[in-house]
């Protein structure tokens, strides 16, 4: 009878043991089926992209290493729900298995709030640009409360005065950012036509998902932005994305009457006037997994093979150059674009025939775009007033009397312009960010 019942217990150990191999090979099959009906489709990933959903809508890094950390061996990876934890590669740590799983999704938050505190913001420069970013850099770090890291790409000359700007600021200032320097650099085969195309190096852009490949999201600003609010407010606009966004812009025009895609353009582009992509936040994750509609083929691209193809249908029709190319791409796929209001990219054409930003007037300027070189001429002065006020501000010094009265007392001789009488919209939130930042130096912090 004993022997009997060691033959049934043994019997039922091998075929614990069998069932578990055979649903782990079920699941491997699975797996590999619907990977390969997907790439013969043509079709985005679906369960891996809304695997990683609940994570991306957040604003942060994933897999990001700074030059601390360049000897860490983890591998960014987003793991699906059910992929078993003992099949991932081997130099993929099991911290990333735990974060990305849904049983971490409280119990990692924790972890997950300190991985998402530094807003992370990248610039193309080329030519005489020097000095207007380093400007731009400056308005990011005075305002803002959390850690921030420039991706800073420019022509190879201009590398070394980068360097020197940034490390002759004050040490004070230089532990709230961490940069890094990159080169211009385009795919081989078409280098040239891309440097050409519109403002030299700014097609850069486009292939910054493509080469921050352990970035997971961005902020993207051209080189004369100002921030009149903190970085990581506008940061904070990827927790509103859904599921579908993948990147963010303000529209290229308010008023449809004065809009220049809807009267001119001769190539597709976004709603109703079209979105300006002088400011643009990216999850690039999702950048980088997404398959566009597009039509040019009846299978969905990926984004390395969506540009070129663009670009040489297009090439003869398009006069912003990538903004352009990134009107196209978000008409035949407007469900990926999440649009932020025009206070995030307040431009001259929101001014200049009249006040036309119903948010800016309600709550402020937020963010300035100088755009058509008015920072450095007289076409528009209540724009250049507000670049001198902060690119002559020494750092350390009183905000109140040596930015916002000499700011204020240049705004009032530029009434005799349009964006001159609406100029008290530049400075109604920039107060407020002042006095922010006076408490907290005050309070010590």
């Amino acid at each position: 009878m004993r022997c009997y019942l060691h033959a049934f217990l043994l019997c039922t150990v091998l075929t614990f043991f069998s069932l578990l191999y055979v649903f782990s090979q079920l699941a491997s099959t699975l797996e590999a089926g619907d990977e390969r009906g997907v790439k013969e489709r043509g079709l985005p990933d679906k369960s891996r992209h809304d695997a990683g959903s609940l994570l991306r809508k957040r604003p942060g890094l994933v897999g990001l290493r700074s030059s601390d950390e360049a000897l860490d061996r983890c591998k960014s990876l987003s793991v699906s729900y059910w992929n078993p934890y003992w099949r991932l590669p081997a130099d993929v740590c099991g911290v990333n298995c735990l974060l990305d799983s849904s049983l971490s999704e409280r119990s990692g938050s924790a972890a997950r709030e300190h991985a998402d505190e530094r807003s992370h913001l990248a610039v193309v420069a080329c030519g005489p640009r020097l000095e207007e970013t380093l400007t731009m850099l400056k308005s990011a770090v005075l305002f803002g409360k959390k850690p921030l890291h420039f991706y800073i790409f420019a022509e190879d000359e201009l590398h070394d005065s980068f360097r020197n700007g940034l490390k002759s600021w004050p040490r004070s200032v230089q532990t709230r950012f961490n940069f890094t320097i990159y080169p211009i650099t385009f795919p081989k085969e078409n280098a040239k036509e891309w440097k050409k195309l519109f403002k030299p190096c700014a097609s850069q852009r486009l292939f910054l998902p493509l080469i921050l490949t352990e970035v997971d999201s961005l902020i993207y600003v051209d080189t004369d932005i100002l921030f009149l609010r903190p970085v990581e407010d506008i940061w904070s606009l990827l927790s509103q994305f859904n599921s579908s966004h993948l990147a963010a812009m303000a529209p290229e025009h308010e008023e449809p009457r004065i809009g220049w895609y809807n009267r001119f353009a001769r190539h597709p582009y976004y709603g109703k006037t079209g979105v300006n992509s002088g400011v643009m936040l990216m999850n690039m994750t999702r950048i980088r997994e997404k398959f566009f509609k597009n039509d040019m083929t009846a299978v969905a691209l990926q984004w390395g093979e969506i540009l070129m193809p663009l670009l040489q249908k297009y090439k003869l029709n398009i006069t912003w150059g990538d903004q352009d190319l990134l009107n196209i791409i978000f008409h035949f796929n407007p469900e990926s674009l999440f649009v932020f209001p025009c206070q995030w990219n307040y431009r001259p054409d929101h001014c200049i025939y009249g006040s036309n930003c119903h948010q800016a007037e309600q709550e402020g300027v937020f963010i300035l775009h100088g755009n058509r070189g008015v920072y450095h001429d007289d076409k528009q002065p209540a724009f250049r007033a507000v670049y001198e006020a902060i690119q002559k501000y020494p750092f350390g010094g009183n905000m109140e009397t040596s930015l916002l009265q000499p700011l204020d007392a240049s705004l009032q001789s530029t009434t005799h312009t349009y964006c001159g009488r609406a100029s008290h919209l530049f400075t109604k939130r920039l107060k407020r960010s002042l006095a922010s930042v006076q408490q907290d130096a005050a309070r010590g912090k």
